[in-house]
């Protein structure tokens, strides 16, 4: 059985932003059909910040767990700053995740990303988003090397 970090049970037995927002600005939903984990992300933009982040997820408590700390980690933060939340990142501001768990904080960061596209191929900026992405990814071999 894993051991979860106390911060891991505080937001799988407490999560915050858990919902929907009314008339989003962009959905993410990204699941994992091994595990069958599913997390949906909403997101309302002004002046090009995150003003708002709930998600739904229906999935284990690692699965509630990263929703709910990506959901606080990226609330506030600019477009460009929110796609810097990588797995490594929610997975340390969690102290910890079990390896038979780490992919839930990919998923977390994946629907955090695909609400952030939905928003910026609605505003037509998909140019952006693809420029964004990949800095985003770059900036996480950097970080690897």
């Amino acid at each position: 059985m894993p051991v979860y970090s106390q911060k891991v049970m505080d937001h799988f037995m407490n999560p915050r932003n858990v919902g929907e927002i009314e008339n989003p600005d962009g959905v993410g939903e990204v699941g994992n059909p091994v595990c069958g984990d599913m997390m949906t992300f909403y997101i309302k933009v002004d002046d090009n910040r995150l003003s708002d982040v709930k998600f739904k997820t229906f999935g284990c408590g690692a699965a509630i767990a990263v929703s709910s700390i990506v959901s606080e980690m990226a609330k506030g933060k600019t477009l460009e700053e929110a796609r810097k939340i990588t797995p490594a990142l929610v997975a340390e501001e969690l102290e910890g995740l079990p390896k038979n768990k780490y992919h839930c904080s990919n998923l977390g960061a994946q629907a955090l990303n695909k609400a952030i596209d939905d928003y910026l191929g609605k505003q037509g900026k998909h140019g952006e988003a693809v420029r964004i992405s990949k800095r985003r990814k770059k900036d996480e071999a950097e970080r690897k090397a």
